[in-house]
């Protein structure tokens, strides 16, 4: 982690074993220090209850607010609204490892752990793979009818609409032939 990121340390070396809440806020300096990140703009507030126990610690992070994110239709930049709930547990363990998506080992002489890619990646798969600016959702329109409705008409360079119709090519002829001799009964 770089050095901006400290702010993100949760020491749990002298945690009781109990509930701990913890509060951050992300901003867009957050962003800047992660290396690879498609984010580089957002507002959030971040809400962490660790619950410590003598083998684990079991982590519920809240995470609401909005990022910048760029329509995979016109590439127009958005703000998008997060609320999202996830666990993360920590085992104390000999190394540090993922098991799982929701389970990191930890060393048990960690002193504290940092949650600031943890938080990141939570932001990140709350973000829809198909990122359309709100201006293009019709309310009254739901997902599948969206997909029918580009499915529906193609639209070519020059402008002109085309029908399905129009676009179905016409079956090549060496299928049809193979077609007829797998109906062809074999004479005997």
């Amino acid at each position: 982690m770089k050095k901006g990121l400290k702010e993100f340390d949760v020491d749990i070396y002298n945690l009781s074993n109990k509930k701990h809440e913890y509060e951050f806020e992300v901003t867009d300096g957050f962003f800047e220090q992660l290396p690879d990140s498609f984010l580089h703009k957002g507002n959030l507030n971040v809400k962490l209850s660790l619950d410590k126990s003598e083998t684990m610690l079991q982590g519920m992070f809240k995470i609401a607010g909005s990022v910048e994110i760029a329509c995979d239709r016109s590439a127009e930049l958005f703000d998008f609204g997060i609320d999202t709930n996830d666990k993360l547990i920590f085992k104390y363990g000999d190394e540090y490892r993922e098991l799982t998506e929701d389970i990191v080992v930890i060393p048990r002489s960690s002193p504290k752990i940092n949650v600031a890619q943890y938080i990141y990646e939570f932001i990140v798969l709350a973000i829809p793979i198909k990122k359309i600016h709100p201006k293009f959702i019709n309310p009254d329109m739901d997902e599948d009818d969206e997909d029918e409705e580009k499915e529906g008409d193609l639209i070519y360079s020059t402008g002109i609409a085309k029908s399905e119709e129009e676009e179905t090519p016409e079956p090549d002829p060496r299928w049809a032939a193979l077609a007829n001799l797998k109906n062809e009964k074999p004479n005997k």
